[in-house]
């Protein structure tokens, strides 16, 4: 989304405000050799943008408005499940609060995934400084053990730029 951070020297950085946004920009973006989809975006929006403020009911009973949700595009699955504009290695992340390999294992088939990038969020990362994850892929879980969030980073730039350069993914 917006923000007021600066680019970084040679990023190229596209700005977008919306799930259907980002998907867009994804696929325009491709072909690519890899691609890591770091951004969780909201599973559900709004149906329907209102053109005036919505005002309170005057009527003690009436509550709140109804609010219609629909689901927001997967783009994690869209580009994975592809059939031309798949990247040679795709990676998602899984931020779970429970059955963190469970759900990792799903999202590799349901999602198209190489790699499921996964960690438990219960135990207060969001925010901090450290992170301890799991690369889950069909060969198996790979552990990283508790480390800065920086010094991860750097351990899968280095597992990705290998895995870009083995002849498969």
């Amino acid at each position: 989304g917006p923000t007021r951070l600066a680019t970084p020297k040679d990023v190229t950085r596209i700005d977008v405000e919306s799930a259907r946004d980002m998907l867009t920009a994804a696929r325009e973006a491709m072909p690519v050799d890899g691609a890591v989809f770091v951004a969780a975006v909201a599973d559900w929006r709004s149906a329907g943008e209102a053109t005036q403020k919505i005002k309170k009911d005057k009527k003690a009973d009436a509550g709140p408005p109804p609010l219609e949700l629909v689901e927001n595009p997967d783009i994690l699955a869209t580009i994975g499940n592809h059939k031309t504009l798949r990247p040679r290695l795709v990676i998602g992340f899984a931020a779970e609060t429970e059955n963190v390999m469970d759900n990792a294992l799903a999202k590799i088939d349901g999602k198209g995934a190489d790699w499921i990038v996964a960690n438990d969020v219960s135990r207060g990362v969001m925010g901090g400084d450290s992170n301890e994850v799991h690369i889950v892929s069909q060969n198996g879980v790979e552990h990283l053990p508790a480390a800065s969030k920086k010094m991860i980073a750097h351990q899968l730039a280095k597992r990705i730029a290998s895995a870009l350069t083995q002849e498969e993914c």
